[in-house]
C-alpha cells in the first residue's frame, strides 16, 4: 500500500469516529424546542420539599426508636440543667461574703455646704438669687445646704429672738418654700442654722435661765420649719446648751426624733462645738446625741501627730456617720483665709477623704478669702467678660478659681461613687509634725491612700503595712507634674514635696 493510500484510510477512520459522536438528527440541529429523529428535550421539574404530614408524623412518633430518642434527650436536658444549678451553688458558696452596707442618711452621702450670708453668696436678690445658683451647687455633688441663721434677734437680748420670722432682707416665707422645693428636686437637703444669739457674745445668751427658755422656744419652732420642708436644724454652742440646759436640750432633741418616719428621709440635728480635743468632742457627741458634730479638731495650728491622734480617737469612739470635718466657719472665716491659697487643694483632699462628712463654707471650692476685714466676702461667679481676658491679673485669678473648683468637683465625684471613701474603714499609716497618711478600705472595693504634707520642706513617707502593696497608682495630686495621675508610686519611699498632697489607689486582691 502506498503512502498516500495509508493517509486516506486514516482520514476515513477519523471521519467515522466523529460521526459516531454526532446526535441522531440526520445531520440537522434541533431548534425551537422541536424533536427530530429521536432527540428528546428533558425539562427539569421544580421540586419542593413539603415535609411529613401530621398523620405521617403521628405514625413515626410512636415507633420505638423515636420514643427512645426522646427519652434520651429529656434525660440529657435535665442532667445539664441540674449540673448548671450545682455549679451556680458551688460558685455562690465559695464566693467571699460581701460586707453589709452600713446604714447611711443623706448627710453621709456627700459634702455639706454652708451659706452664712445669702446676699453675699448670691447677690442682692436674696432667696431668689440663691435659687438661681442651685445648678452650680448640683455640679459639685452637694448633698446638704446649711443656710443662715436667717431668723430675727437683737444681740444679747433673748426676749427678741423669733425663730419663726425670716430677716426681711432675706425674703418671704413663700420664697423660702419655693427655694426648698427647688433644692429637693436637685437632690439637696436644706438645713437651717438656728443658733439663737448668732450676733452676740454667747451662742445661747449669757444666763443659764436664758439658755433654758431659748431652747424651749426653739423646740416650739422646729415643727413649723419641718412642715415647710426643712430637713434639719443646726446650732452652734452645742457644749453650752447641752451642759447648761440638759433637760430642755433633751426635749428639743425628742421633737426632732418624733418627726422621723420609717422609710422616709430623716431630719438632721447638727451641732457645732469649738472644742479641739478628740476626747472632749467624743464626750460631747455622746452626751448631746446629735446626728452630726462639727468641731475644731482640724485647726491648722495643730501638728500632724496631734491631728492623727484626735482623728483616731474619734473614729474608734464614735460611728463615723456622726463625724463631720471642716476648717473655717461663720466665726473663723473661709478655708483659704485660714490656710493660705497654696494649701487649699491639700485641705480639700484631706476633708474629702477622712472618715465622715466633709463640710465647706461657701466659696471654699474656689479659694475665696476675706479681704479688708469683711467677715462675709461676696462670692465670685466667673464669666468670660472681654475685660477679664485682656487683664492678665484678672485672667490668672480666674484660672486659679476654676482650677480649685475642678479639683473640688473631682474629689466630690470620687467620694460619692467609691465605697472605700464613702464609708470605708480608716487605718492610720503615718504621722509626724507636718504630714499625715491613712488608708481607706471597704470589703472588695478599691483601696485609697491619702497622704498630705502641709510643711514647707519635702518629706519621705515609708508606708509599709501587711494590707499594702509595694506600689499604688496616683489617682489625684496637688502637683500633677511631680506626681502624675495614673503613674505608679513607691509606697516604701513616697516623697512629698512641701505643701503637697496625693490620693493613691490600688485594687482589692484576695
Amino acid at each position: 500500500m502506498s503512502k498516500d493510500s495509508a493517509v486516506d484510510m486514516k482520514d476515513v477512520e477519523l471521519n467515522e469516529l466523529d460521526l459516531e459522536k454526532q446526535p441522531m438528527t440526520g445531520g440537522e440541529v434541533a431548534t425551537g424546542g422541536t424533536e427530530k429523529n429521536g432527540f428528546v428535550k428533558v425539562e427539569e421539574a421544580d421540586v419542593k420539599f413539603t415535609g411529613l404530614s401530621k398523620e405521617e408524623l403521628m405514625k413515626v412518633a410512636g415507633t420505638p426508636g423515636w420514643v427512645r430518642t426522646r427519652w434520651i434527650l429529656l434525660v440529657l436536658f435535665w442532667l445539664g440543667w441540674l449540673g448548671m444549678l450545682a455549679g451556680a451553688i458551688v460558685i455562690i458558696v465559695q464566693a467571699p461574703r460581701c460586707k453589709p452596707i452600713p446604714k447611711m442618711d443623706w448627710w453621709n452621702e456627700g459634702p455639706i455646704y454652708q451659706i452664712w450670708d445669702v446676699d453675699a453668696f448670691s447677690g442682692a436678690d436674696g432667696l431668689k438669687g440663691l435659687e438661681d445658683k442651685l445648678d452650680s451647687l448640683g455640679q459639685l455633688k452637694v448633698k446638704g445646704l446649711v443656710l443662715g441663721p436667717l431668723h430675727t434677734v437683737q444681740s444679747d437680748q433673748p426676749e427678741t429672738v423669733d425663730f419663726k420670722s425670716l430677716a426681711p432682707e432675706i425674703g418671704t416665707k413663700e420664697q423660702f418654700e419655693s427655694f426648698v422645693g427647688k433644692a429637693h428636686k436637685k437632690g439637696m437637703s436644706v438645713v437651717l442654722d438656728m443658733t439663737p444669739n448668732y450676733r452676740g457674745s454667747q451662742p445661747w445668751f449669757n444666763e443659764v435661765n436664758d439658755v433654758t427658755l431659748t431652747a424651749e422656744k426653739l423646740k416650739d419652732a422646729i415643727p413649723y420649719w419641718f412642715q415647710i420642708g426643712v430637713d434639719g436644724i443646726q446650732v452652734a454652742g452645742l457644749d453650752q446648751v447641752a451642759s447648761e440646759a440638759p433637760a430642755a436640750w433633751a426635749s428639743l432633741r425628742e421633737v426632732i426624733q418624733a418627726n422621723r418616719t420609717e422609710g422616709e428621709k430623716n431630719k438632721a440635728l447638727i451641732g457645732l462645738t469649738s472644742k479641739t480635743s478628740g476626747m472632749e468632742v467624743a464626750g460631747i457627741l455622746e452626751d448631746s446625741g446629735v446626728d452630726l458634730i462639727l468641731s475644731g479638731v482640724l485647726k491648722s495650728g495643730e501638728s500632724g501627730s496631734a491631728r492623727a491622734q484626735d482623728i483616731q480617737q474619734l473614729y474608734i469612739a464614735q460611728n463615723q456617720t456622726s463625724l463631720a470635718w471642716s476648717l473655717g466657719g461663720r466665726n473663723d472665716g473661709h478655708l483659704a483665709t485660714l490656710v493660705g491659697a497654696k494649701l487649699v487643694r491639700l485641705y480639700q483632699l484631706l476633708l474629702f477623704t477622712l472618715p465622715g462628712t466633709p463640710v465647706f463654707s461657701y466659696g471654699d471650692e474656689i479659694g475665696l478669702m476675706e479681704q479688708g476685714g469683711t467677715p462675709f466676702p461676696k462670692m465670685l461667679w466667673d464669666s468670660s467678660e472681654p475685660e477679664e481676658e485682656k487683664n492678665e491679673t484678672l485672667k490668672s485669678e480666674r484660672e486659679q478659681r476654676l482650677s480649685f473648683r475642678s479639683f473640688f468637683k473631682t474629689l466630690s465625684d470620687l467620694r460619692g461613687k467609691e465605697r472605700s471613701l464613702l464609708h470605708g474603714d480608716f487605718l492610720s499609716l503615718h504621722n509626724d509634725t507636718t504630714s499625715l497618711a491613712f488608708l481607706r478600705q471597704w470589703d472588695q472595693s478599691g483601696r485609697y491612700i491619702a497622704a498630705v504634707n502641709w510643711g514647707d520642706v519635702a518629706t519621705t513617707l515609708r508606708l509599709v503595712h501587711p494590707d499594702l502593696p509595694a506600689e499604688a497608682t496616683v489617682e489625684l495630686s496637688t502637683d500633677p507634674i511631680k506626681l502624675v495621675p495614673e503613674s505608679s508610686a513607691n509606697l516604701g519611699e513616697l516623697v512629698l514635696e512641701g505643701q503637697q498632697a496625693v490620693l493613691l489607689q490600688f485594687p482589692f486582691t484576695d
